[in-house]
């Protein structure tokens, strides 16, 4: 049961993480912009780094089972 916690913060994250990348890549691939208002290749730099550490956050959470 101690497992449980470290399972779904994992699957949030790697869930969360893969999406925020998908996402970004589509925006940046149709040319679209990523936030409004803000410097195109600020926001995806920004899009990116925060869904690759999501990502590795849920690895992380699943390698402490």
């Amino acid at each position: 049961m101690e497992s449980a916690p470290a399972i779904f913060a994992g699957t949030v994250f790697a869930l969360f993480g893969t999406g925020l990348l998908l996402w970004t890549g589509a925006r940046v691939a149709h040319r679209a912009p990523v936030a409004q208002g803000v410097s195109p290749v600020a926001s995806a730099t920004l899009a990116t780094l925060v869904g690759l550490v999501a990502l590795l956050l849920g690895v992380w959470c699943f390698t402490r089972l």
